[in-house]
């Protein structure tokens, strides 16, 4: 008695890739909006402030100040 195993399916590689790069491109999206919600709408500032290097500095030693 011989059994026959099926192989499984498979995605395509490139659908996965796809669907990888998709996935890091919309949480690039969130991540920037959020940062722009919330500098700008919430916290009232400039939009070109959001994306200065000193500014996460700053927000980074207020968190993490001994």
């Amino acid at each position: 008695m011989s059994q026959e195993s099926k192989p499984a399916a498979k995605r395509p590689a490139l659908r996965r890739s796809l669907f990888i790069l998709l996935l890091l491109f919309i949480l690039f999206l969130a991540l920037f909006g959020g940062m722009i919600v919330g500098y700008v709408v919430l916290g009232k500032q400039s939009l070109s402030e959001v994306f200065q290097w000193s500014t996460w500095r700053h927000v980074y030693d207020l968190v993490f100040a001994p």
